[in-house]
């Protein structure tokens, strides 16, 4: 199995992307909104996607969306084959893609919003956290693309602030804050040391 950044040559593949994540919504009774292959298309020529093939055999996707003037980065369409399913696939897939995303959007915050337990468990793992819309990005065309979710309305009636879906976020700043939070304690015992050592030994030179 390959799980690799997409190109335009993997085009081929648009038709049955969408036809998966379309098929999949459906059997799971959950609103989602559409891509059409000329929009997946979009994606594999920005390499703005993972794909997992199985030799020349479709198995899984995910696309990297941004938001806010770079600001934000979404993971969308993430599905995994039926054939394929059960396999711990789609982590590997998500993981791919969250890891390709901190190396080509260094600075942006990545958050997602999905009504899947597996998803969110998923997300939870990688150091999403749950959070209100409101932290979210504010870019009209990202909710927009809500519209053909069965579930808009509730959205729209909701001003925008909450849905079905549940708001999941990462944020790369905070996460390099705890690093360096949980890195002081323990340089400054260091520093403390080599102080005590550099003391000590001035005063016995001091002495002789």
């Amino acid at each position: 199995m390959d799980i690799i950044i997409a190109d335009s040559s993997h085009n081929k593949y648009a038709t049955i992307i969408c036809e998966t994540i379309e098929t999949s919504a459906q059997e799971r009774g959950t609103g989602i909104a559409k891509r059409t292959p000329e929009y997946i298309i979009t994606k594999l020529e920005n390499k703005n996607a993972i794909i997992a093939l199985d030799g020349d055999t479709f198995a899984g996707f995910c696309y990297i969306e941004c938001w806010g003037h770079g600001k934000y980065v979404a993971h969308s369409g993430l599905i995994v084959h039926p054939d394929y399913r059960k396999s711990g696939l789609a982590k590997k897939i998500k993981k791919k893609i969250f890891d390709y995303s901190l190396e080509k959007y260094p600075d942006a915050k990545i958050f997602g919003i999905t009504t899947g337990l597996a998803v969110m468990k998923i997300n939870s793992e990688l150091g999403y956290k749950p959070v209100p819309f409101s932290e979210l990005t504010d870019d009209a065309n990202f909710w927009a693309g809500c519209q053909t979710c069965t579930n808009y309305e509730i959205l729209k009636s909701k001003e925008y602030k909450m849905c079905l879906c549940t708001g999941m976020l990462h944020d790369p700043k905070k996460d390099k804050n705890k690093a360096k939070e949980h890195e002081y304690p323990y340089n400054k015992k260091i520093w403390r040391r080599l102080k005590n050592v550099k003391q000590t030994l001035f005063l016995k030179n001091k002495k002789k």
